[in-house]
Parts: structure tokens; sequence; C-alpha cells
């Protein structure tokens, strides 16, 4: 089922019930966001809103007469209803190495990662910049080493904590340690972010003999109220079904996997949307390492938008969580602004496509290095699934 938007309240309606295919957006059915759902607090008050026009898209496509509306500064962002019929936002900030970079990260791990010229902002910065821009679903997590500086922005904004998403995750390493330490995590990143619940709560990754049980303790904490939705991430098929096996009560709400035109794993997706699980894209952009590949350049021109917004585009077409970062703010504008085009079917195909035997196998053999990764069993293969859907 398509869930429609309404030109006037730019948000799903939640009272919808939630469809086993996570719902699809469609500039047709939405005005141009680009200057109006993420805009500067300082910005007037009243947006002309019309409905979108692609420049490649069918010409059967019409225009309908501007819309006058006197709307907030900072207008809500399309949703995406979760299981309980939540509303997710459609695009969110993530803010992985964002004012800092975790030792264990890739890019810390690299000797040949190019050093960058200009110093790193702190991530109060960043995101003071993000939510001034407009975005309010904050994707956060205890490895990124950063929540204390995320929760200063937000309270210094001064935006209600109701207008805000704020999720997290939980890591390996105190997911191996038991409940104790889970709810300790949880208690020091609330006080962090500022918050006295979460709006999401995840298991970072599927820690072998231990994922099971860390669930189960956030399922406690949902029903204690410190977590409105509990969800994992990193999880592949197999991982999903052995958690359903083990008794849980409450279905995982989200999957945040790694999802863009290059490692589009299409039979996990649609598994994945069939149990009715909303699919957050993390890498959504492939950390800006492929905006030269001729396929994106093209369609980018076609449109008259950046390699980036085709990729976001991308995201949001196929109804997934759209998480892009950056610590620069025209990129994050330039990121938002994904809402007033749409790419064509044939060039949806295009993009779909490009995904390579290589690139599956090299997630593969990444997530089955990252699900013990940091905990006691590093560096092993102790408990890891060798068998695992990959496309």
């Amino acid at each position: 089922m398509k869930i429609a938007l309404s030109a006037i309240s730019l948000i799903f309606s939640s009272a919808v019930t939630a469809s086993p295919v996570v719902p699809k957006l469609s500039s047709r059915a939405l005005p141009s966001l680009a200057s109006t759902a993420f805009v500067s607090p300082l910005a007037s008050k009243s947006f002309p809103l019309s409905s979108s026009s692609s420049s490649s898209s069918s010409s059967s496509s019409s225009s309908s007469p501007a819309i006058g509306l006197n709307m907030s500064p900072l207008p809500e962002c399309p949703t995406i209803p979760l299981r309980d019929g939540t509303p997710h936002h459609a695009i969110g900030f993530g803010t992985y190495k964002v004012g800092y970079i975790p030792p264990s990260s890739s890019a810390a791990a690299s000797a040949s990662a190019p050093a960058s010229s200009e110093p790193l902002r702190t991530a109060t910065e960043c995101i003071a910049d993000a939510l001034k821009v407009g975005y309010r679903f904050f994707e956060c997590a205890e490895f990124y080493n950063n929540e204390a500086e995320v929760g200063k922005a937000i309270k210094e904004s001064g935006i209600d904590r109701e207008k805000l998403f704020l999720c997290s995750k939980v890591w390996t390493t105190t997911i191996e340690k038991g409940e104790e330490a889970i709810r300790s995590r949880l208690d020091q990143t609330l006080a962090d972010l500022g918050t006295d619940y979460l709006d999401l709560y995840l298991i970072h990754w599927p820690v072998p003999t231990h994922h099971i049980s860390a669930y189960k303790t956030l399922e406690k904490l949902k029903s204690e109220g410190k977590i409105r939705n509990i969800g994992v991430s990193n999880y592949v098929v197999e991982d999903y079904k052995e958690l359903l096996d083990s008794g849980i009560t409450v279905k995982p709400a989200v999957n945040q996997i790694e999802i863009n035109p290059f490692l589009y794993r299409k039979n996990t997706i649609e598994y994945f949307q069939k149990e009715n699980v909303v699919l957050q894209s993390y890498r959504s952009l492939r950390d800006g390492k492929a905006m030269d590949h001729p396929s994106l350049k093209a369609i980018a021109e076609s449109h008259g938008k950046t390699p980036a917004q085709i990729l976001g585009r991308w995201c949001i077409q196929h109804g997934f969580v759209y998480i892009p970062k950056s610590v620069k703010l025209e990129r994050m504008k330039e990121n938002a602004e994904v809402f007033d085009f749409e790419l064509t079917e044939k060039e949806m195909q295009e993009l779909d496509n490009l995904t390579t035997p290589e690139a599956l196998e090299n997630f593969k053999a990444l997530y089955q290095k990252c699900v013990n990764r940091d905990t006691t069993k590093d560096g092993t293969m102790e408990g890891v699934k060798m068998d695992i859907t990959i496309d």
C-alpha cells in the first residue's frame, strides 16, 4: 500500500495501519520541500508551496497551482510509520565520526586515510548547524562517543523534545557484558542526550551468543518506558530469524543496514519489508566514494541535481529511511534537498543494478569481521555465521 502525503500536513498519517511493504514516497504527492522542509529558523514563516515536477520525469505529470501556507520555520518532514504506528522521520542526520573518530573505525585504522587540512569541528557545532537546517531525527550510538556533545547542542537549541526523534545503539562490548551493563549504558545515553526516553534503541551488531539476551533486555527497558521503540542494526536474515525463534515478545521495528545503489541487497531488503521492518539506510551516500560514477553523474546532470541528491532520492523512493551525514553546513542543506524531484523508473532500475558480486562478497567479509568487533572474541570467527544471505 502506498501512503500519500498531504500537501498541507507534510506528514504521513500515523493512524494508517502499517503496510507489510514500506511505503515509497512519490514527489507527485509532495510539495517541493527543498526550500521548506529544511530551512533556517531565521527564514520567513510564509512559504509558497507547489507540486514538484522533475526535469526529466513523465510528461503526463501536471503542475498544481502554488499554495500559500503560513508554516512554522521548522515544519515537519515526511514520516514513515513503524509497526506500532509511531511516525519515523524519513530523513535524519547521522552522527558517526562527527567530532570524534572511534579508535576501531576503518578511518582510524587505515594508515592510508588522507589527512584533512581542516580542523575537526566539534559534534556540538555540527549538530547545532543540523538543527538550524531543520533536521529533527538524529542517529546516535554508544560507539560514536559524542552523545554528550549532541545533547549539548540540542539543549542550547531550545527545541522541544517532542519535536525530535532520537535513536541510539548499544555497542558490542556492552552487549557482551549483559543486562546490567546495557541498563547502565542506556542511563548514560539518556543523561548525555538530556532526555528521559529514546524514540528508538538498537542492537548495534548481532554479537554471537549475546545479541538475543541483549534484545530481551531492550524489551524490558521498553516496558519500563525508557525506550519507545526497539530494533536492530546490521542483522542479516539469519540473525533476525534466530531472534524470532528465541521467543521475543516485541518484534524489531527497524533494521539499520548499509543501503545504497552500490550495496543493494534485494532479497534481504524484500524479506525485511515483508516482515514490516522499516529499513534505515546508513552509508546512504557511500561515504562520498561514488560521486564520480558515470551513471550517477549522468542522472544528476539530467535533473540539475548533485550525485549526493540522486543517492538520497533513490533511498526515499525505495521507502528507506535516509541518513546522510556531513560536518559542513552547505552539504547538510544539499543532502536534504531530495523532495522536489522524482527519478524515473528507468533511472531507478539503472541505479538498482549497480551492485556487483564483488560488493556482496565484501559485505559478507565485513559482517563476519564486525559481529565480534571489540569484544573478547575480536579477531576470531567464534560463533560467527558462515552461511548467510548476502544478496
